[in-house]
């Protein structure tokens, strides 16, 4: 199989090594190994890379959003609850004020990131 090696592949492609690693890590390609271990990119991965960057360019997202669109296809309860949030209208608990609900969310966020930094 002819096949380059990550860095002719990156000569090839306008990508870093790292760049492909990482797009690799995200799952966007797969490459295929060499007995020894090493990344090797065949025509399948060099057109996988073209139309990713044509992708990218037409729509001006980034691989971390790509990342995150592949997630939500390979992932339906994160897609279902994406989805929910997207439908969710807010609503004001029950057991709160009209004119307390402001600050019953403050709090409830000031909670979240005492409870992330901490």
């Amino acid at each position: 199989m002819d096949a380059l090696t990550i860095h002719e592949a990156a000569e090839t492609t306008g990508w870093s090594p790292r760049m492909l690693r990482y797009v690799e890590s995200m799952g966007l390609i797969e490459s295929n190994r060499s007995p020894a271990g090493y990344r090797l990119y065949g025509p399948e991965q060099l057109q996988r890379l073209r139309t990713l960057r044509e992708l990218l360019n037409a729509y001006d997202v980034g691989l971390a959003e790509m990342g995150f669109a592949l997630r939500l296809r390979r992932e339906p309860d994160l897609a279902a609850a994406v989805d929910a949030w997207f439908e969710a209208k807010p609503q004001r608990p029950d057991d709160v004020p009209a004119a307390d609900w402001l600050r019953f969310e403050q709090e409830k966020h000031q909670r979240l990131l005492e409870a992330a930094l901490s």
